[in-house]
């Protein structure tokens, strides 16, 4: 845990609703979100980048698709777990998943973007007037029945995924991560050198080991090795441990567990990792619609190794 500087108060978020089956074209809908028979697989004003919110429980895993996303965030929801959200530009794979329910904190993180596009599963119906009304593409399979489907193969609600092709949405070559301005370069004098960092939330773990080989952080996930569908180990060129505040909503889910706000405007401290060296740097964000600036000890702008960015969110 690392200390953070002074943040803003706490907003609200909101509790996602279970997984909703119907069949429509031979795929099926998510949380809180009913197809229309004559709904469009195709949703009008796609953007470049394209945000995927992931399931990170036990029985989800391993995902697919996720060792192709330029950027992936983690973040604490309700009881404690975790949930990914995978943002994909330079390099789209044909499927993505198994998809989940949205949060509010969704939502300001991708307040970074340029009018992205956000695939999830549904949302609690206290929140999809915000979700409208967000500078986003919200796709829910209501609004693109045919580019969802459910895997029979593995246990409901871990098994919709997307299939960006069907969106339409394809691969852009440019790295999603440099539109919000993180720079890839060398890396800045300093640095202490590590092999492992551990985060842990009351009910999920993430551990980062360096491979000297791979010149990558491999991924382990609650005391497992993290792999893709493929059987590939998960790994990043670059992670970013950012102390935030989570705080309380008034909203609960289906269990009774309070669902909690991640504030990632604001400002704090945070720890990068790269090439085998951890680095103490500073985060700032001024407004919703700003990005994050992430400044090294030296008082330049943090550079990352290129390749993927793994940023954890990790409470105070």
């Amino acid at each position: 845990m690392h200390t953070s500087g002074t943040k803003r108060p706490a907003a609200t978020s909101f509790a996602a609703l279970a997984l909703l089956i119907a069949a429509a074209c031979g795929c099926q809908a998510g949380g809180g979100e009913t197809p229309s028979p004559d709904s469009s697989a195709t949703s009008a004003g796609h953007a470049d980048v394209l945000a995927v919110k992931i399931d990170n429980v036990a029985p989800a895993r391993p995902p697919t698709g996720l060792e192709k996303a330029d950027l992936v965030y983690v973040e604490q929801v309700e009881a404690g777990l975790s949930r990914i959200l995978a943002v994909y530009s330079s390099d789209v794979p044909p499927v993505i998943g198994p998809v989940r329910s949205a949060r509010e904190t969704d939502l300001e993180l991708l307040r970074q973007f340029d009018g992205p596009t956000l695939a999830y599963s549904g949302a609690q119906s206290a929140l999809l007037p915000s979700i409208e009304a967000a500078p986003l593409d919200a796709l829910p399979p209501s609004k693109a029945p045919n580019a969802y489907f459910r895997d029979p193969d593995r246990p409901a609600p871990h098994n919709l995924y997307l299939r960006p092709g069907n969106i339409p949405h394809a691969s852009t070559q440019v790295n999603a991560a440099e539109d919000i301005g993180l720079r890839f370069a060398a890396a800045p004098g300093g640095g202490t050198p590590v092999n492992e960092r551990t985060v842990s939330y009351p009910s999920a773990r993430f551990t980062f080991t360096w491979s000297p080989e791979q010149k990558k952080w491999l991924v382990t996930m609650d005391g497992e090795p993290s792999r893709t569908a493929s059987g590939d180990r998960l790994a990043a060129a670059t992670v970013l441990l950012q102390d935030v505040t989570l705080g309380p909503s008034r909203f609960r889910d289906r269990w009774g567990n309070t669902s909690p706000f991640t504030e990632t405007v604001g400002s704090g401290s945070a720890l990068a990792l790269r090439d085998g060296k951890a680095y103490d740097v500073t985060w700032e964000r001024d407004t919703a619609a700003s990005s994050t600036e992430f400044t090294s000890e030296d008082g330049r702008p943090m550079t990352f190794a290129r390749g993927q960015v793994w940023i954890v969110l990790v409470p105070e």
